[in-house]
C-alpha cells in the first residue's frame, strides 16, 4: 500500500482493476501508513478472519517531543513536553523497549475504527466527544531498535506484535513511559502473518495485470500458515465432516487448511475426533 490511501481506497482501486466485485482486506492500514495489505479477491474473501488474526510486522519511526489527538503525524499536537538527552542514548532506548515486550494492555487511539454501542471512534473524535476506549490485551513479540536519530529526536524501531496492536499507541506510551512525549512519524508494515514485502505487488502492477491478475496471487496455503490436510473434494463440496488425520493433535476449535489436489479449498476446524467446516471455498468440484 502507497501512502496517502485508506486500505478502502485500496480495496477499489483492485475491484475495478480486476472486475471481481467480491474483494476485502485483512487488517487496515492507516493512510499515512505503507506496505504489506492483504487483499482478498473472490471466495478467498471467505478468509478474512484468520488472516487478520495473524500477527503483524512493522517498521515505525517514533518521534519525540509532542503527543498529537491521532498518536502519528497526521494530527494536532495536544502536548508538547522536553526531550531528555538521555531518551537519544540507544542503550536507553533499547531498556525501554525491552520493557515492552510480552502480553500487556493497551488503550486504543481515540482515532481508529473501534465501534462502542453503534459509534465508530473517530467519527466521535472527530465530532469533538471522543468516546473512552477500554484496554485490550496485546502480545508485542520483538521491539528491537534499528536507529537513533538524536537531531531528529526519533527511534526506528522494528515491532512484530499481536493482532489489534496500534504501533501509533505504542509510540504514545513509548513518550509518556520516558517522561516526555511522543507520536508516530512513520510506518511501514513489512509483514502480515507468512507474508512479507516480497510476496507484495504495486497497484501499478495490478492494474496492469488487470482480470487476469492470476499469477500475482499468492499461495493461500501458504498465506494462511495452518497446517494442512489432504480431503477428498466430495466431501469438501458437501462440507461434510471429516477424519482428524493420524498423528495431528489439534486442541478442539484450532483451524487446518484442507487441500483437493493441493489446492486450497476450505478452512476445517477440529471438533471431537475429527474437523467441520468453518469456510469452504469449493465450489462445483473445482476452486
Amino acid at each position: 500500500k502507497p501512502a496517502g490511501m485508506t486500505s478502502h481506497d485500496v480495496v477499489a482501486c483492485v475491484r475495478r482493476a480486476t472486475g471481481e466485485g467480491r474483494v476485502g482486506h485483512a487488517g487496515t492500514l492507516d493512510p499515512m501508513a505503507t506496505g504489506v495489505l492483504v487483499v482478498l479477491l473472490g471466495s478467498y474473501a471467505r478468509l478474512a478472519a484468520y488472516l487478520t488474526a495473524a500477527t503483524k510486522a512493522y517498521d515505525a519511526t517514533i518521534s519525540f517531543g509532542a503527543e498529537t489527538d491521532t498518536d502519528d503525524a497526521e494530527g494536532t499536537i495536544t502536548r508538547s513536553a522536553d526531550v531528555a538527552p538521555d531518551l537519544m542514548d540507544a542503550a536507553c532506548a533499547r531498556r525501554v523497549l525491552d520493557g515492552l515486550l510480552g502480553h500487556s494492555e493497551q488503550v486504543p487511539p481515540a482515532y481508529s475504527a473501534i465501534k462502542v454501542g453503534g459509534t465508530t471512534a473517530h467519527k466521535a473524535a472527530r465530532s469533538g466527544d471522543p468516546l473512552e476506549l477500554a484496554p485490550r490485551p496485546i502480545e508485542v513479540l520483538e521491539a528491537r531498535l534499528i536507529s537513533v536519530d538524536a537531531a531528529a529526536r526519533t527511534w526506528d524501531v522494528a515491532f512484530t506484535v499481536s493482532k489489534g496492536t496500534y504501533i501509533r499507541s505504542l509510540a504514545r506510551d513509548i513518550g509518556r513511559a520516558c517522561g516526555s512525549a511522543a507520536h508516530l512519524s512513520a510506518l511501514r508494515r513489512t509483514a502480515s502473518g507468512s507474508l512479507t514485502l516480497h510476496d507484495t505487488h504495486t497497484l501499478e502492477e495490478i492494474a496492469a495485470a488487470g482480470p487476469e491478475v492470476g499469477p500475482l496471487l499468492a499461495d493461500p496455503v501458504h498465506a494462511l500458515g495452518l497446517p494442512v490436510v489432504e480431503a477428498a473434494g466430495a466431501s469438501v463440496l458437501v462440507g461434510a465432516a471429516i477424519p482428524l488425520p493420524g498423528g495431528l493433535d489439534l486442541p478442539q476449535g484450532s483451524a487446518v487448511a484442507v487441500t483437493v489436489d493441493g489446492r486450497l479449498a476450505a478452512v476445517y476446524r477440529a471438533a471431537g475426533s475429527g474437523l467441520v467446516p468453518a469456510a469452504v471455498l469449493l465450489t462445483g468440484g473445482a476452486q
